[in-house]
């Protein structure tokens, strides 16, 4: 039986690292670009998961020009992790 929380296609990696060991220390676009391309050969629909992960990695993109061109004020809580 499958387990729903950790399926196959996360811990299959050769190096023996789960895919959340290293997205849960990124911003949440990032992760899922991390997350896309890691499992795009173990699931079936490699090209699927890349575009996913290139739509991700376009929204992150946008977003830190965004930042630059206008930051917020010091009180807002926006992270940009380099």
């Amino acid at each position: 039986m499958s387990d729903p929380t950790n399926p196959e296609h996360y811990v299959t990696h050769p190096s023996g690292v789960e895919c959340i060991q290293i997205t849960e220390h990124m911003s949440f676009c990032l992760g899922n670009v991390i997350k896309y391309v890691w499992r795009a050969d173990e699931k079936g629909a490699p090209l699927e998961d890349l575009k996913k992960a290139r739509w991700y990695l376009d929204r992150e993109i946008k977003r830190r020009e965004k930042y630059l061109q206008s930051p917020p004020p010091k009180s807002a809580k926006l992270t940009v992790v380099e």
